[in-house]
């Protein structure tokens, strides 16, 4: 992959959302104005230009009337595949100015260039010097005024420099649209709680809107699994991507005696992008255990992991 090319990933990804759009049929300024991002950042998520953050893919889903699943779980991937082959720092837009450059180091160094010019005798400015003379003599002068006139004047010019990056540097403003109203967000909060989310879908309860990665493993074949936890809905279950046709990932909560839980890749969408499994009510000191078991020519990998052991800070 080239420098600044996007992940095959982020292509998948940039082609869903593109679509999303097209069902939409809105225009780029009728996107900005029914949603919370402008033009220029749906440019860039459309382009993979930029990865979108969940909230973007969740409101450009609700807008076309479409289940964010399959979109979240591109966003997922193409977030790990980033993470893998190290994230680039953005360009650094040219404003004509070195990155570390003081935008008054120029007015500083005119600053000494005039004070040594009116500090310097020159040959050439003996008859001037004269004239001053007498015109001091008869409207004395005190010495440091000339000076700091000159300074008084740089200091007006250093402010125009700074107020002008200032303005080359403020986020473009969003156009104004009145044809299109932005379409109320549903509610985000999970529709189930501890024992009322057993055996149930993470995605339809609401319960997979914001949960903590306790644990994440890369397969020999490959294939990445994760342990996913819901401290709201008090819950657990388990995330396999990048797997082929036929590979099972299986969750058990409390030990040896807990519930499996599985999930099996069946077809090629997918194989393409993940499966999870329903969900188990854990307790924070529960060991939750996640296994993968490939369909073919692999031996079965574990991870586990502990709710009330995971950092407040665990990646999403």
């Amino acid at each position: 992959m080239t420098p600044g090319a996007p992940s095959p990933s982020g292509a998948r990804l940039a082609a869903v959302l593109q679509e999303l759009k097209r069902r939409t049929g809105l225009s780029l300024a009728q996107l900005a104005t029914a949603t919370t991002f402008s033009k220029s950042s749906w440019e860039r998520y459309l382009n993979s230009k930029s990865l979108p953050p969940r909230s973007a893919v969740e409101e450009l889903c609700r807008l076309a009337g479409e289940s964010a699943d399959h979109a979240l779980a591109l966003l997922d991937i193409a977030r790990t595949d980033r993470k893998e082959a190290g994230t680039q720092k953005p360009d650094r837009p040219d404003t004509g100015t070195p990155p570390d450059a003081d935008p008054c180091a120029a007015a500083q160094g005119l600053t000494g260039e005039l004070r040594d010019r009116t500090e310097t005798p020159s040959p050439d400015g003996e008859a001037d010097r004269a004239d001053r003379a007498r015109a001091d003599a008869v409207h004395p002068v005190p010495a440091g005024h000339r000076y700091a006139t000159v300074l008084t004047a740089l200091a007006s010019a250093c402010a125009v420099v700074l107020g002008t990056l200032v303005l080359t540097h403020l986020p473009p403003s969003r156009p104004k649209e009145t044809s299109v109203a932005a379409t109320p967000s549903p509610a985000t909060g999970p529709r189930c709680r501890h024992t009322a989310c057993q055996n149930r879908d993470p995605i339809t309860t609401n319960c997979a809107a914001g949960p903590l990665t306790l644990a994440e493993h890369e397969t020999a074949t490959g294939a990445w699994i994760q342990i996913r936890y819901s401290p709201e809905c008090g819950t657990s279950w388990a995330r396999m991507w990048g797997a082929a046709l036929g590979d099972r990932v299986d969750i058990r909560v409390g030990g040896r005696d807990g519930a499996v839980r599985s999930a099996r890749v069946t077809s090629r969408g997918e194989a393409d992008t993940y499966v999870h499994t329903l969900m188990s009510v854990t307790s924070p000191s529960a060991p939750v255990q996640v296994c993968f078991s490939p369909a073919k020519n692999g031996r079965k990998e574990c991870i586990e992991a502990h709710p009330d052991q995971a950092p407040s800070s665990a990646p999403r």
